[in-house]
């Protein structure tokens, strides 16, 4: 009944902005063919590199670039074989000159795209160490407004924009700014709303490749790209390129805003484009290119911290959604009639749903209550319903602009959610809700933005006052929430119909409760495990090249598996799918030098992250060092039953370089050699041999299910919840620390970054345990002055460590997200509760309360619950 906004082209959907052949003039570009010959070059080259004269296409590149550049210029292609958009170099002498440029590298098609910028050495400086804090700020917000304006005080203090909004995209397609943060003196932005045309189409689609985008001085003249053509007669694709050049329709909205320069960071949410951060600033502008690349970190951190943020929200009401089932359900059990509940149906969907009136049609028989069509003229809409034939629930804010005979109740009735309940005969349940005068306070006049010219170019917007518009004959718009609820009670109302039994009913309620209980504290933990890979991958991150390549590819990992398994509602993901995905994106369809062979299995969702992030792992280090770093190089995978049960997982390169154990071990080898046995109890088994790398691992059968022929996999329903704690709110000294502290933490990324913040803050020795026995064992062999206890330890609770702990009379707290657990202290005999996600402040905070209640009773401290601030 809908067309959908993307349907609707403009003209300056259809511009061409990705094939604009110049570029801005801070830096200069120089595509390469095959063969390392130029093709095209920007006509400020010379004057960039310090040429006497233009290099003219078809000269090669080796006898202008030094062999040092030629040779990183090399070794940048083998990264991007992994399957980064662009990488990046700074500080690299191209010429014989010595002047330092910082590079980005992309590929289109077989040619290869370097564009280089001066390097400003006084301005260098490793930005790393930026991102923790920022998302230790980030990590305790909740709501997704709180979120978004602490991300714009923080985008704009680091990067010193005027200006930095933070706006959102509507269903329509349109932004609404719900976050800014600005110089006092400027027009606030807040609140208002921009046409869909001031992003178009291919600009969205740009945003979605490439999650940066600079313009240093709009008024600064381009400089031209030659040749202008490509092979085949067509512009160069500049889709992920750095330094575009911006259509003219751009140029003209910026300055009708005042604004000279700009910096955008994509908001992506489930692959898709969610927002920007858009930052604007009155005069020229531009950031040295690695505070950029640590902007594109942030905005890849702040997309997935906002992407867990969302599913909790939206798991919290689906579940209330799910509870309205269960009651309908209970309700409506044993042949009841819907069509007599429907008053009761309307008080259980209030504060659920809202709406004004509900609209029952069923087997021949009709029924409304409140604000509602009546039967003559629902009778009207009837036929159009039925040829429909709606599977699932349908949403509209106004049906009247789809059908004709439903003005005659749009003053009444004017948005209608449409839940088909029944096939044979065409049964339906419409909520509707009332006609709302909606005011939308737009950015300049929207119905402005025409095609006049004679070339049909969309003109910009002269002004960008607020503007704003009267809706009419409209109802308040349904939400994706909204449709998942009436989905539900179609599902309820088919088995009302087919009379599903109260038992049935209860049975799922407390299955789905713990399914959320699981997600919720999934999602809290989410947040723990980022800052721990972001700590822990600066150890080994040389620079912020090393940083954007290093972290942005594991916390990529983490994302996909983690989308996997809440695609089916936190369940099981196929094993095939995940290695097939890395093969996908490192070797860039080149699928016959992969091969995996074995059972279809699935992994349990608890497993299938920790497994996603050593195959990353795996799949990176034989691109960089191993057989797919060579074009004969291949990788095969084998799935196999191991002898004590579970799964066998066997990696055996070939073809590639002679190998030779590493030097030194970073990050990415303890993940691929710890992180099986310490989280999953499993084993892994690493051997460099001359003819290659192998890799042997096996995985506890409580993971690992044999996939289904048909159908989707089974829901796993051991769930656990999670909850906000209150935090330690004392300053830490950094005077009298524990001698000897245990870990016992689950999660090796996160026991790691414990081990490492405790060192910091002078703690000499450490004992780290995942498991009960570990922990008891531990504790045995050299007792702790003081401990943090993970509760949940994955398939056991840690209770008995605790208990061991309490009878020696050690102190411990409890690291956990579980809210009823703040009210058993005095049974578990905890110092208190430190709340996940928490870090090295968090850390030192406990350290203090230690120091201060051992001064208040020298000697070991007992077990019995003190008072702390919380």
């Amino acid at each position: 009944m809908d067309a959908t906004p993307s349907q609707a082209l403009t003209p300056c959907d259809r511009e061409p902005i990705h094939q604009i052949a110049a570029i801005q003039p801070f830096g200069a570009l120089i595509k390469l063919n095959s063969d390392w010959t130029i093709g095209h070059r920007s006509v400020n080259c010379a004057a960039l590199l310090g040429l006497a004269d233009l290099p003219a296409p078809g000269a090669n590149l080796a006898d202008l670039f030094t062999k040092d550049a030629m040779r990183a210029l090399r070794g940048s292609l083998v990264r991007l074989a992994s399957g980064i958009g662009v990488d990046r170099m700074f500080g690299i002498a191209l010429v014989d000159s010595g002047a330092l440029f910082d590079c980005a590298v992309h590929c289109v098609g077989e040619r290869i795209v370097l564009e280089f910028e001066p390097h400003d050495t006084s301005e260098f400086v490793n930005h790393v160490a930026t991102i923790g804090p920022m998302i230790a700020q980030l990590e305790a917000i909740r709501q997704v407004d709180e979120m978004c304006a602490k991300a714009a005080r923080l985008v704009r203090m680091i990067l010193g924009y005027d200006r930095v909004m933070i706006y959102k995209f509507h269903e329509d397609e349109s932004g609404e700014v719900i976050a800014e943060d600005a110089r006092e003196d400027l027009e606030p932005y807040l609140g208002l709303r921009y046409p869909r045309s001031d992003n178009p189409q291919q600009a969205r689609a740009l945003l979605v490749k490439n999650r940066v985008r600079v313009i240093a001085d709009i008024e600064a003249p381009a400089a031209a790209i030659e040749p202008a053509l490509a092979s085949g007669n067509r512009p160069l694709d500049m889709s992920m390129s750095v330094l575009r050049a911006h259509s003219d329709m751009h140029i003209q909205n910026l300055r009708n805003m005042g604004v000279r320069a700009t910096l955008t960071i994509s908001i992506l949410r489930q692959g898709k484009l969610w927002g920007l951060i858009s930052c604007h600033h009155t005069e020229p502008k531009l950031p040295s290119f690695s505070l950029r690349t640590v902007a594109e970190t942030l905005g890849q951190m702040l997309s997935l911290v906002l992407d867990r943020m969302l599913i909790d929200q939206s798991e919290r009401l689906r579940s209330h959604g799910r509870d309205l089932r269960d009651q309908l359900m209970v309700n409506l059990a044993e042949g009841a009639s819907v069509n007599r509940n429907l008053a009761m149906i309307a008080k259980s969907l209030d504060g659920l749903v809202a709406h004004d009136g509900l609209t029952v049609h069923i087997r021949g028989e009709f029924n409304r209550h409140g604000a509602a069509p009546d039967r003559e003229e629902f009778a009207a809409i009837a036929p159009d319903l039925e040829a429909a034939e709606f599977d699932k629930a349908y949403a509209v804010s106004s049906l009247a602009a789809h059908l004709p005979a439903a003005h005659a109740f749009n003053d009444r009735a004017a948005g209608a959610l449409i839940v088909p309940i029944s096939r044979d005969p065409l049964g339906y349940l419409i909520l509707w809700r009332k006609p709302l005068t909606q005011t939308v306070r737009w950015a300049g006049d929207p119905s402005k933005a025409k095609a006049v010219d004679p070339q049909d170019r969309l003109q910009p917007r002269n002004s960008f006052a607020a503007w704003e518009e009267t809706v009419q004959g409209h109802s308040e718009a349904w939400s994706e929430e909204d449709l998942y609820i009436a989905d539900g009670l179609r599902v309820t109302m088919l088995e009302v119909i087919v009379q599903m039994t109260e038992g049935i009913s209860r049975e799922r309620k407390r299955a789905q409760e713990l399914l959320i209980r699981k997600l919720n504290h999934s999602v809290r933990n989410i947040l723990h495990l980022i800052r721990s890979l972001v700590s822990q991958s600066g150890h080994d991150a040389i620079d912020v090249e090393d940083l954007a390549t290093v972290i942005g590819g594991r916390i990529a990992a983490l994302a996909s598996a983690h989308d996997k398994t809440t695609r089916e509602t936190w369940s099981p993901a196929p094993l095939h799918g995940l290695f097939e995905a890395e093969a996908k994106a490192c070797l860039n369809g080149q699928t016959d030098r992969f091969t995996l062979t074995g059972p279809k299995v699935l992994i349990a969702p608890e497993a299938y992250m920790v497994i996603a992030l050593v195959v990353h792992e795996l799949m990176a280090n034989c691109v960089k060092h191993g057989s797919l770093r060579e074009r004969s190089g291949s990788v095969h995978v084998t799935f196999g039953e191991c002898a004590q049960g579970g799964l066998s997982i066997h990696w055996r390169e070939c073809g590639g370089p002679e190998m030779q154990p590493p030097a030194r071990r970073g990050f990415g080898s303890t993940i691929i050699e710890r992180s099986i046995p310490f989280e999953l109890k499993g084993t892994a088994h690493t051997r460099f041999h001359q003819t290659g790398f192998e890799a042997d691992f096996t995985i506890p059968g409580r993971y690992v299910t044999l996939a289904p022929s048909t159908g989707r996999p089974p829901h796993n329903v051991d769930k656990r919840g999670a909850s906000a704690f209150p935090q330690f709110s004392s300053k830490a000294s950094g005077q009298d620390r524990p001698e000897r502290m245990l870990v016992v933490e689950d999660s090796m990324i996160i026991a790691l970054d414990v081990e490492d913040n405790l060192k910091h803050l002078g703690v000499a020795k450490i004992d780290v345990a995942s498991s009960v026995s570990e922990a008891l064992l531990a504790i045995a062999r050299h007792p702790p002055d003081l401990a943090i206890i993970d509760f949940n330890l994955g398939v056991e609770s840690s209770e008995p460590v605790m208990a061991e702990l309490a009878q020696r009379g050690i102190a411990f707290v409890l690291a956990t997200g579980y809210a009823e657990l703040g009210k058993k202290l005095d049974q578990f005999g905890a110092l208190g509760i430190i709340r996940k996600p928490y870090g090295r402040a968090e850390i030192a905070n406990l350290l203090e309360t230690f120091r201060a209640k051992l001064e208040a009773a020298p000697g070991r401290m007992h077990a019995n619950p003190v008072s702390v601030s919380k």
